[in-house]
Parts: C-alpha cells; sequence; structure tokens
C-alpha cells in the first residue's frame, strides 16, 4: 500500500498538469492499494469547492462518489465517508416557512460526525453527541449544539 497527498488526488482527479497529472495517475495502475486519509479527502474538496475550482455540490458528490468506485483507492474509514456522502446529499429542505434560507451541512463536517461515531463503535462506546456550532452540521442527526 501507498498513501497519497492532496496535490497528487488533485492531479490525478484534475488532469491538469501536462508533466504532473501522468505521474499521479500512474501510482493508481502501479499499486493495488492507495490510502487515501480523510485529511487528504476533505482537503481534495475543500480546494475544488474554492475560488479557483469552484465545485458544486453536485460536484463534491459525483467526485465522491467516483472515487469511492475507483478499485486501488482504500480509505481509512470507507463507512464513513459512505455515510457522510449520504448525509451530504440527503435532500435537506433549504428553507423556513419565512423563507429564512438554511445552511446545508458540507462534506468535511458530515465526515466529521460520521468518524466520530465510527470511532465510539470501535472503541464499544456509546456517542452522546457530537457538538458543533455550524448550523448545517446540526442537521445531521447526532449533533447538538452546546
Amino acid at each position: 500500500m501507498i498513501a497519497i497527498d492532496t496535490n497528487v488526488l488533485l492531479r490525478h482527479v484534475l488532469q491538469d498538469d501536462d508533466e504532473q497529472s501522468p505521474k499521479a495517475s500512474q501510482l493508481f495502475d502501479l499499486h493495488e492499494r492507495v490510502l487515501v486519509t480523510d485529511v487528504v479527502l476533505v482537503e481534495c474538496i475543500w480546494t475544488l469547492s474554492g475560488k479557483k475550482y469552484q465545485a458544486s455540490r453536485d460536484d463534491v458528490i459525483k467526485l465522491v462518489g467516483d472515487l469511492l468506485g475507483e478499485p486501488a483507492l482504500v480509505f481509512e474509514n470507507p463507512q464513513a465517508v459512505w455515510a457522510a456522502l449520504n448525509d451530504f446529499q440527503a435532500d435537506y429542505p433549504t428553507h423556513d416557512a419565512e423563507g429564512k434560507r438554511w445552511k446545508l451541512p458540507d462534506f468535511a463536517d458530515a465526515l466529521i460526525i460520521h468518524k466520530a461515531k465510527q470511532t465510539a463503535k470501535y472503541w464499544n462506546e456509546t456517542l452522546q453527541a457530537v457538538y458543533s456550532f455550524d448550523s448545517g452540521a446540526l442537521r445531521i442527526n447526532g449533533t447538538r449544539q452546546p
């Protein structure tokens, strides 16, 4: 197994650099298992969602789904990534009765919450809650405001 940094994953996904992109993609071809840590996945999504690339929620959903489908890729906790993707793409109401826009959960918050749930389960502990001030994160089951 090898592990890759965010910049390698981005070059593979974007295919935007004539020199680096083929080298990044070759790693996926040469190795049976390529580890993408949670930090790398979140940094990748954060970068793609930023000003330069402006990836939409649908783009992020497609990206994570595609990465989960790549045979060589392995994740720290694939169950948490799947659960985070499910919460990220859930059909949450976007406005209240007065028309005020509600914040949607972002992928990083969803992954934080599901990693906490999976970690508690692994440790055979009961997770009482994940506390957050983020109004989007608070929409995910098991999250509370302090």
